[in-house]
């Protein structure tokens, strides 16, 4: 069990990651296939979970994460909470929870010293829309360029490099690193050659962001301790029961892939 109270407590930075569009099943058969292997050496035992996602696409997944919602495992029982906006007094809450005073937990975190850093990929964290500064508007900083995003075959290597340079820049001081993946999210195909996006180009995508992905956790872990969260914000349908593309209730968009570990 993570005891997120004490990582705050401690001024722990966190790593978080949001692997767009990614469906739990092709994470899961990209792992057991040997398709990540530097995902294999960072994920627990057991590799991904499976959990239900809070929202069907980007801005409402991601709006309930850093409202302190994560995705929820898909049984009654469910792991204490790593954080949460402070509940009504006849609520309790596990001692191991982040309980945090503020509206989000961005700025919750911000009343400990943290810096909160977004490393945008795909259009909700661009800011080329109002609607595409909603998201970066709740971080003290964000960065977004058209190479992080999913039409740029080397879109995760991008977003690396510039994560690893905000983490020197603030080396010392407790951050909030967020990496919004975009390879996942469509389109995907041209990993195939292809100009369609399906399940296989979706995995092609998976396996071409794992050695950048793997370069960031093993980078940021050799000179201090972190929490790290990857999770899929949603799925995507490419044609199950006639459905295509997320914002729908269906099983694939749902499930999606989780997992937290101290590193």
């Amino acid at each position: 069990m993570i005891d997120a109270a004490e990582i705050i407590r401690t001024g722990t930075s966190i790593l978080f990651i949001t692997l767009d569009s990614l469906r739990y099943d092709v994470a899961r058969n990209a792992l057991d296939d040997g398709l990540t292997p530097r995902m294999a050496s960072l994920l627990p035992e057991g590799g991904w979970e499976r959990r239900h996602t809070p929202g069907s696409f980007t801005l409402p997944a991601h709006m309930a994460f850093f409202s302190g919602f994560l995705p929820k495992l898909p049984h009654p029982e469910q792991p204490p909470r790593l954080w949460e906006c402070r509940p009504p007094a006849f609520k309790t809450v596990a001692k191991e929870t982040f309980v945090f005073e503020a509206s989000n937990l961005l700025n919750g975190l911000a009343e400990h010293g943290y810096r909160s850093v977004c490393m945008g990929g795909v259009t909700y964290f661009s800011r080329e829309t109002p609607l595409g500064s909603v998201l970066p508007d709740m971080f003290d900083e964000d960065h977004w360029r058209p190479e992080f995003c999913s039409p740029e075959m080397d879109s995760t290597r991008h977003q690396v490099d510039q994560a690893l340079e905000i983490a020197a820049k603030y080396d010392g001081r407790p951050l909030y690193l967020f990496v919004n993946v975009s390879a996942t999210h469509v389109p995907h195909g041209h990993y195939l050659g292809d100009s369609r996006d399906t399940l296989a180009s979706q995995r092609a995508a998976l396996a071409h962001a794992d050695d950048h992905l793997g370069r960031l956790v093993s980078a940021l872990t050799a000179k201090q301790r972190w929490l790290i969260i990857m999770c899929a914000d949603h799925g995507d349908a490419f044609g199950e029961d006639g459905f295509h593309g997320r914002g729908i209730a269906h099983p694939v968009v749902m499930n999606v892939p989780f997992a937290a570990m101290v590193r």
